[in-house]
């Protein structure tokens, strides 16, 4: 049995946070910038405050089956809300989106060089 990839996005709004917090989120921005985003198995977090305060974090977990992915959600999830909460952070409109990436589409180069690997 093959080993599944799985993204998990888990999304939310910044709530009730004092001027310190907020400050002190302002000042380690650079090191969340959307532009540096990436999946990884601790997870990564990115948000720009100075244009809303929503915030993403993105996770990198596997598994065998197909329904490991809901285990995978919920791990995601609650690491993300375990990290907000030991920062006192507060958070709503909490929300998770997974992908099993042997389920994703191949782009058109993908798909091409799958075809000449076939020839």
């Amino acid at each position: 049995m093959s080993t599944r990839t799985f993204r998990i996005t888990v999304r939310g709004v910044f709530d009730g946070l004092s001027t310190d917090q907020r400050a002190e989120l302002l000042a380690r921005a650079a090191e969340h910038d959307v532009l540096r985003a990436a999946f990884t198995p601790e997870g990564h977090l990115s948000y720009d405050l100075t244009a809303r305060s929503a915030f993403t974090f993105r996770f990198l977990d596997s598994g065998e089956e197909e329904e490991d992915i809901l285990e995978a959600s919920e791990r995601a999830e609650e690491a993300a809300k375990a990290w907000l909460t030991e920062r006192g952070y507060g958070y709503k409109n909490f929300r998770s989106q997974a992908e099993d990436l042997s389920q994703a589409p191949l782009s058109k180069r993908q798909r091409r060089a799958a075809a000449q690997k076939n020839l």
